[in-house]
C-alpha cells in the first residue's frame, strides 16, 4: 500500500515556474514507477511525465511539456518532483501523482491504467 500526497501547486503568470512535490509512504518506494498526470475542467486526465524505478534512469514526457518540465525522484526521502518552467495557460489543471509496482514500458508508463496508487491532486493555475 502506498499513499501519495501532492503539494506545491498555486497560481502563476505565463512564463513562471512551479515545483510540484509528491510525498510517498511505504518502505518500498524505490520499487515503484512514478508518474504525473493532469486534468483540466471538462477534459480527460492526461499523461504529463513518468520516471522509472529504482534509480529514475528513464524519464518520459508528453510532447506538450517536453523541454519545459522535469521529473525527478529522491528515494531516500520517498519524494517525486515535477519542476515546471515556462508555464502556459494551457498547463492549468489539477496535477496528480501516481505510483505503480508493475513492470512498465515507454507506452505503459503514459497510460493511467498502469498506475495503482493516486494522490488527491494539487491545482496549478497559469494566467496570461
Amino acid at each position: 500500500q502506498v499513499q501519495l500526497v501532492e503539494s506545491g501547486g498555486g497560481s502563476v503568470q505565463t512564463g513562471g515556474s512551479l515545483r510540484l512535490s509528491c510525498a510517498a509512504s511505504g518502505r518500498t518506494f524505490s520499487s515503484y514507477g512514478m508518474g504525473w498526470f493532469r486534468q483540466a475542467p471538462g477534459k480527460e486526465r492526461e499523461f504529463v511525465a513518468a520516471i522509472s524505478w529504482p534509480a529514475g534512469t528513464s524519464t518520459y514526457y508528453a510532447d506538450s511539456v517536453k523541454g519545459r518540465f522535469t521529473i525527478s525522484r529522491d528515494n531516500a526521502k520517498n519524494m517525486v518532483y515535477l519542476q515546471m518552467s515556462n508555464l502556459k495557460p494551457e498547463d492549468t489543471a489539477n496535477y496528480y501523482c501516481a505510483a505503480t509496482p508493475k513492470t512498465w514500458s515507454i507506452v505503459s508508463s503514459t497510460t493511467s491504467s498502469t498506475y495503482v496508487y493516486w494522490g488527491q491532486g494539487t491545482q496549478v493555475t497559469v494566467s496570461s
